[in-house]
Protein backbone atom coordinates (compact mmCIF):
# COMPACT_ATOMS: atom_id res chain seq x y z
CA UNK A 1 0.00 0.00 0.00
CA UNK A 2 1.39 3.59 -0.93
CA UNK A 3 1.99 5.82 1.98
CA UNK A 4 0.98 9.45 1.22
CA UNK A 5 3.83 12.23 2.81
CA UNK A 6 2.26 13.96 5.73
CA UNK A 7 0.92 17.30 3.81
CA UNK A 8 2.36 19.26 6.92
CA UNK A 9 6.20 18.16 5.20
CA UNK A 10 4.61 18.35 1.71
CA UNK A 11 3.39 21.85 1.97
CA UNK A 12 5.93 23.45 2.69
CA UNK A 13 8.08 21.42 0.10
CA UNK A 14 5.35 22.26 -2.58
CA UNK A 15 5.31 26.13 -1.34
CA UNK A 16 9.34 26.57 -1.74
CA UNK A 17 9.28 25.56 -5.42
CA UNK A 18 6.31 27.64 -6.48
CA UNK A 19 8.34 30.80 -4.62
CA UNK A 20 11.45 29.34 -6.88
CA UNK A 21 9.18 29.14 -10.01
CA UNK A 22 8.60 32.81 -9.60
CA UNK A 23 11.54 33.96 -8.57
CA UNK A 24 13.35 32.52 -11.58
CA UNK A 25 10.94 33.97 -13.84
CA UNK A 26 11.62 37.11 -12.69
CA UNK A 27 14.84 36.46 -13.00
CA UNK A 28 14.83 35.69 -16.57
CA UNK A 29 14.53 39.59 -17.89
CA UNK A 30 17.87 38.89 -19.74
CA UNK A 31 19.35 38.54 -23.18
CA UNK A 32 22.59 37.99 -25.32
CA UNK A 33 22.90 39.68 -28.05
CA UNK A 34 26.25 40.15 -30.28
CA UNK A 35 28.28 43.17 -30.55
CA UNK A 36 26.78 44.87 -33.57
CA UNK A 37 28.67 47.20 -36.28
CA UNK A 38 26.84 49.90 -34.55
CA UNK A 39 28.09 49.60 -31.25
CA UNK A 40 31.63 48.41 -32.52
CA UNK A 41 31.71 51.88 -33.81
CA UNK A 42 30.63 54.04 -30.52
CA UNK A 43 33.35 51.70 -29.08
CA UNK A 44 35.96 52.56 -30.95
CA UNK A 45 34.77 56.20 -31.18
CA UNK A 46 34.84 56.31 -27.22
CA UNK A 47 37.86 54.36 -26.86
CA UNK A 48 36.58 51.32 -25.44
CA UNK A 49 38.72 49.29 -27.67
CA UNK A 50 41.48 49.95 -30.70
CA UNK A 51 42.58 48.14 -33.30
CA UNK A 52 45.51 46.69 -31.33
CA UNK A 53 42.73 44.93 -28.74
CA UNK A 54 43.17 41.33 -28.28
CA UNK A 55 39.88 40.35 -28.54
CA UNK A 56 38.22 41.95 -31.60
CA UNK A 57 34.10 43.22 -31.26
CA UNK A 58 33.05 40.04 -33.51
CA UNK A 59 33.92 38.07 -30.48
CA UNK A 60 32.55 40.42 -27.99
CA UNK A 61 28.89 40.14 -26.81
CA UNK A 62 26.19 42.18 -24.56
CA UNK A 63 24.76 40.78 -21.94
CA UNK A 64 21.55 42.75 -21.06
CA UNK A 65 19.78 42.14 -17.54
CA UNK A 66 17.99 43.55 -14.31
CA UNK A 67 19.34 43.95 -11.11
CA UNK A 68 18.47 45.47 -7.58
CA UNK A 69 19.52 48.99 -7.00
CA UNK A 70 20.27 50.23 -3.65
CA UNK A 71 16.78 51.10 -3.03
CA UNK A 72 15.29 47.63 -3.82
CA UNK A 73 13.93 48.95 -7.45
CA UNK A 74 14.45 46.47 -10.05
CA UNK A 75 16.68 48.82 -13.16
CA UNK A 76 18.33 47.05 -16.73
CA UNK A 77 21.69 47.23 -16.96
CA UNK A 78 24.21 45.75 -19.19
CA UNK A 79 27.80 44.39 -19.69
CA UNK A 80 29.97 43.10 -22.38
CA UNK A 81 32.01 40.33 -22.16
CA UNK A 82 33.65 37.28 -24.38
CA UNK A 83 31.29 35.59 -26.48
CA UNK A 84 32.68 32.57 -25.12
CA UNK A 85 31.48 33.39 -21.26
CA UNK A 86 28.04 35.22 -22.50
CA UNK A 87 25.92 32.96 -21.08
CA UNK A 88 26.79 31.96 -17.55
CA UNK A 89 27.06 35.63 -16.96
CA UNK A 90 23.77 36.18 -18.17
CA UNK A 91 23.28 33.26 -15.36
CA UNK A 92 25.36 35.26 -12.78
CA UNK A 93 23.46 38.49 -13.02
CA UNK A 94 19.97 36.49 -12.92
CA UNK A 95 21.02 35.13 -10.07
CA UNK A 96 22.16 38.48 -7.85
CA UNK A 97 18.99 39.11 -8.51
CA UNK A 98 17.37 36.48 -7.37
CA UNK A 99 19.39 37.34 -4.00
CA UNK A 100 18.22 40.77 -4.27
CA UNK A 101 22.08 41.75 -4.04
CA UNK A 102 22.07 45.34 -4.85
CA UNK A 103 24.29 47.41 -8.04
CA UNK A 104 24.32 50.93 -8.46
CA UNK A 105 24.46 50.97 -11.61
CA UNK A 106 25.31 49.00 -14.73
CA UNK A 107 26.74 50.44 -17.67
CA UNK A 108 28.83 49.18 -20.52
CA UNK A 109 32.34 51.73 -20.58
CA UNK A 110 31.36 53.80 -23.47
CA UNK A 111 29.25 55.42 -20.99
CA UNK A 112 32.30 56.99 -19.48
CA UNK A 113 34.31 57.16 -22.88
CA UNK A 114 36.68 54.30 -21.36
CA UNK A 115 37.53 56.14 -18.38
CA UNK A 116 37.91 53.47 -16.11
CA UNK A 117 38.22 55.75 -13.15
CA UNK A 118 35.47 57.60 -14.10
CA UNK A 119 33.80 54.75 -13.95
CA UNK A 120 34.34 53.62 -10.55
CA UNK A 121 33.86 57.22 -9.56
CA UNK A 122 29.85 56.70 -10.53
CA UNK A 123 30.27 53.20 -8.40
CA UNK A 124 29.61 51.59 -12.16
CA UNK A 125 29.66 47.17 -12.44
CA UNK A 126 31.28 46.99 -15.75
CA UNK A 127 33.26 44.31 -17.83
CA UNK A 128 34.81 44.92 -21.37
CA UNK A 129 37.11 47.93 -21.80
CA UNK A 130 40.18 47.54 -23.77
CA UNK A 131 43.23 49.20 -21.55
CA UNK A 132 46.00 47.78 -20.28
CA UNK A 133 46.31 46.61 -16.56
CA UNK A 134 46.29 49.29 -14.06
CA UNK A 135 49.89 50.25 -13.00
CA UNK A 136 50.86 49.77 -16.12
CA UNK A 137 52.30 46.47 -18.16
CA UNK A 138 49.84 43.93 -20.28
CA UNK A 139 46.38 44.00 -21.37
CA UNK A 140 43.91 43.68 -18.41
CA UNK A 141 42.13 40.72 -18.66
CA UNK A 142 39.32 43.32 -19.36
CA UNK A 143 40.52 43.71 -22.40
CA UNK A 144 39.15 40.27 -23.00
CA UNK A 145 35.73 40.59 -22.14
CA UNK A 146 37.16 38.16 -19.37
CA UNK A 147 36.97 40.25 -16.13
CA UNK A 148 33.51 41.87 -14.16
CA UNK A 149 34.14 45.15 -11.66
CA UNK A 150 30.98 45.20 -9.32
CA UNK A 151 30.11 48.22 -6.80
CA UNK A 152 33.37 49.76 -7.11
CA UNK A 153 32.67 52.25 -4.28
CA UNK A 154 31.92 49.29 -1.80
CA UNK A 155 34.86 47.07 -3.32
CA UNK A 156 37.52 49.40 -3.91
CA UNK A 157 40.99 49.25 -5.52
CA UNK A 158 44.02 49.60 -3.21
CA UNK A 159 47.41 49.66 -4.25
CA UNK A 160 50.24 49.70 -1.81
CA UNK A 161 47.91 48.64 0.87
CA UNK A 162 49.04 49.89 4.59
CA UNK A 163 52.05 51.79 3.21
CA UNK A 164 52.66 55.80 3.52
CA UNK A 165 51.94 55.79 -0.11
CA UNK A 166 48.47 53.38 0.10
CA UNK A 167 45.91 54.67 -2.89
CA UNK A 168 42.53 53.38 -3.23
CA UNK A 169 40.20 53.96 -5.90
CA UNK A 170 37.92 55.15 -6.08
CA UNK A 171 38.69 57.77 -3.24
CA UNK A 172 35.38 57.56 -1.80
CA UNK A 173 35.74 53.80 -1.29
CA UNK A 174 38.14 54.21 1.90
CA UNK A 175 34.89 53.93 4.02
CA UNK A 176 34.70 50.67 2.88
CA UNK A 177 38.43 49.31 3.87
CA UNK A 178 37.06 47.59 6.72
CA UNK A 179 35.94 44.12 5.23
CA UNK A 180 33.68 42.70 8.18
CA UNK A 181 30.81 42.81 9.07
CA UNK A 182 30.07 42.56 5.66
CA UNK A 183 27.37 45.15 4.19
CA UNK A 184 25.29 45.66 1.43
CA UNK A 185 26.86 45.51 -1.65
CA UNK A 186 30.44 44.26 -0.53
CA UNK A 187 31.35 41.11 -3.05
CA UNK A 188 32.06 39.19 -0.24
CA UNK A 189 28.36 38.21 0.04
CA UNK A 190 28.64 36.57 -3.69
CA UNK A 191 32.13 35.24 -4.25
CA UNK A 192 30.37 31.94 -4.17
CA UNK A 193 28.36 33.17 -7.06
CA UNK A 194 31.14 34.40 -9.44
CA UNK A 195 32.85 31.58 -8.65
CA UNK A 196 29.92 29.01 -9.89
CA UNK A 197 29.67 30.68 -12.99
CA UNK A 198 33.32 30.14 -13.99
CA UNK A 199 34.91 33.01 -12.23
CA UNK A 200 37.37 31.62 -9.99
CA UNK A 201 39.55 34.38 -9.18
CA UNK A 202 38.78 37.17 -6.88
CA UNK A 203 41.17 40.25 -6.63
CA UNK A 204 39.93 40.72 -2.87
CA UNK A 205 42.44 37.88 -2.15
CA UNK A 206 45.12 39.89 -3.79
CA UNK A 207 48.03 41.18 -1.30
CA UNK A 208 49.18 43.07 -3.83
CA UNK A 209 47.38 45.11 -5.13
CA UNK A 210 43.96 44.44 -3.34
CA UNK A 211 40.91 44.42 -5.87
CA UNK A 212 37.89 43.79 -4.35
CA UNK A 213 35.41 44.70 -6.84
CA UNK A 214 37.29 42.20 -9.82
CA UNK A 215 36.06 38.82 -10.72
CA UNK A 216 37.87 36.89 -13.73
CA UNK A 217 37.88 33.51 -15.16
CA UNK A 218 41.35 32.52 -14.59
CA UNK A 219 44.59 32.72 -16.39
CA UNK A 220 45.86 35.08 -19.60
CA UNK A 221 46.84 31.67 -21.23
CA UNK A 222 42.99 29.95 -20.89
CA UNK A 223 41.49 33.09 -21.64
CA UNK A 224 43.60 33.38 -25.04
CA UNK A 225 42.71 29.87 -25.79
CA UNK A 226 39.09 30.64 -25.26
CA UNK A 227 39.43 33.54 -27.27
CA UNK A 228 41.33 31.44 -29.93
CA UNK A 229 38.60 28.74 -30.42
CA UNK A 230 35.55 28.83 -32.53
CA UNK A 231 32.85 30.33 -30.52
CA UNK A 232 31.12 27.00 -29.73
CA UNK A 233 33.92 25.34 -28.91
CA UNK A 234 34.92 27.87 -26.79
CA UNK A 235 31.39 27.82 -24.69
CA UNK A 236 31.71 24.09 -24.58
CA UNK A 237 35.11 24.28 -23.17
CA UNK A 238 34.01 27.03 -20.24
CA UNK A 239 31.18 24.65 -19.95
CA UNK A 240 33.07 22.02 -18.70
CA UNK A 241 35.54 24.72 -16.79
CA UNK A 242 32.10 25.58 -14.90
CA UNK A 243 31.45 21.84 -14.51
CA UNK A 244 34.60 20.70 -12.84
CA UNK A 245 34.30 23.51 -10.30
CA UNK A 246 30.38 22.91 -9.48
CA UNK A 247 31.28 19.34 -9.31
CA UNK A 248 33.72 19.68 -6.67
CA UNK A 249 32.75 22.93 -4.72
CA UNK A 250 28.69 21.13 -4.22
CA UNK A 251 30.98 17.49 -3.14
CA UNK A 252 30.30 18.80 0.68
CA UNK A 253 26.70 19.14 0.53
CA UNK A 254 26.34 15.33 -1.20
CA UNK A 255 28.67 14.01 0.53
CA UNK A 256 26.37 14.33 3.66
CA UNK A 257 23.53 13.09 2.15
CA UNK A 258 21.23 15.99 1.59
CA UNK A 259 20.58 19.42 1.04
CA UNK A 260 22.20 21.68 2.67
CA UNK A 261 20.38 23.94 5.29
CA UNK A 262 19.39 27.49 4.44
CA UNK A 263 20.90 28.45 7.82
CA UNK A 264 24.04 26.45 7.38
CA UNK A 265 27.07 28.65 6.96
CA UNK A 266 28.43 28.71 3.57
CA UNK A 267 31.76 26.49 3.45
CA UNK A 268 33.48 28.74 2.33
CA UNK A 269 37.19 26.36 2.60
CA UNK A 270 35.70 23.97 0.66
CA UNK A 271 34.87 26.59 -2.56
CA UNK A 272 38.10 28.59 -2.16
CA UNK A 273 40.23 24.95 -2.50
CA UNK A 274 38.19 24.00 -5.62
CA UNK A 275 38.08 27.22 -7.14
CA UNK A 276 41.85 27.40 -6.52
CA UNK A 277 43.00 24.16 -7.58
CA UNK A 278 40.24 24.03 -10.99
CA UNK A 279 41.31 27.02 -12.14
CA UNK A 280 43.50 27.27 -15.27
Amino acid sequence: MMTLPALPSLFPRLLCGLLTSLALAQAAHADITPVSAAQCARMKSSKVITAGNPVPCQRLATVSFDYNDSEGAVRRGAVVVLDAIAPEVEALFGELLLRSFPLAGAQPMEAFEGDDQRSMAANNTSAFNGRPMTGGGGWSKHAYGAAIDINPLQNPYVSQAGSPTQEVLPPAGSAYLERSPVRSGMAEDVISVFHDHGFLVWGGHWKQPIDYQHFEIGSRAFIQRLASLPRPQARAEFGRYVTAYRQCAHSGASATGGDEDEDTPEDTTLRDQCAARLKK
